[in-house]
């Protein structure tokens, strides 16, 4: 079996090592980048089996550098977002662009391993190597009123959202944040804040 290759992009080296370690440890092959110019120029000359990527970086966050990729038909490897500041509207961005998983830091052992394994198993989903124009997927999905404001605008598609991934997993937030890759108080609040009901029975039952 061929070894797994797989891109770390951190800043921090502290990180970056930690991460080295335990996916070294795990049979994987990890090449490491400080930084988006690095990451970017890996990317050019080779495609990684997985990239793990930072938002929060300097000269250029790891949101711009996805959307890049995007941009440039280069996003051919699935990219798990790792973050320290993570948020919903976070881990929300980063898989609207293309990400496939959303990883809050500090990152348990268990948490890495079965996202790592997860996301290389399932490869790129072809519906995230390019986003289609937002007015295309809106009118594909459900009407968005285009005169609200940008606050209620985004309200009004959360509520959509969120209450689409409620239904699809019967109302259990605990499937719903493992699925999205977010911290499940994260979520609570988030469906509080939009008036969406939860299933306590099964909440309570996971």
């Amino acid at each position: 079996m061929t070894t797994k290759e797989i891109l770390v992009v951190d800043d921090e080296i502290g990180i970056r090592e930690l991460l080295s370690e335990i996916l070294y440890d795990e049979g994987y092959q990890v090449h490491l980048a400080e930084n988006a110019m690095q990451a970017r120029e890996f990317r050019l000359n080779k495609v990684p089996d997985l990239v793990l990527l930072d938002i929060w970086m300097p000269d250029m966050d790891g949101l711009s550098l996805l959307k890049e990729w995007v941009a440039q038909d280069l996003l051919t490897m699935p990219v798990v977002m790792m973050s320290g500041h993570g948020t919903i509207e976070t881990a929300l961005e980063a898989t609207r662009i293309g990400a496939s998983e959303f990883l809050e830091k500090p990152i348990s052992l268990q948490k890495l391993l079965k996202t790592v394994a997860k996301v290389i198993l399932e490869g790129v989903k072809p519906e995230k190597k390019k986003i289609e124009p937002l007015d295309r997927r809106v009118t594909k999905q459900f009407s968005l009123p285009l005169d609200l404001s940008l606050r209620e605008a985004r309200e009004h598609f959360d509520k959509i959202y969120f209450n689409h991934q409620m239904t699809k997993e019967n109302g259990n937030v605990t499937r719903v944040a493992d699925n999205m890759g977010i911290e499940r108080t994260h979520l609570y609040r988030k469906l509080k804040q939009l008036g969406i009901k939860m299933n306590k029975k099964n909440n309570d039952s996971k």
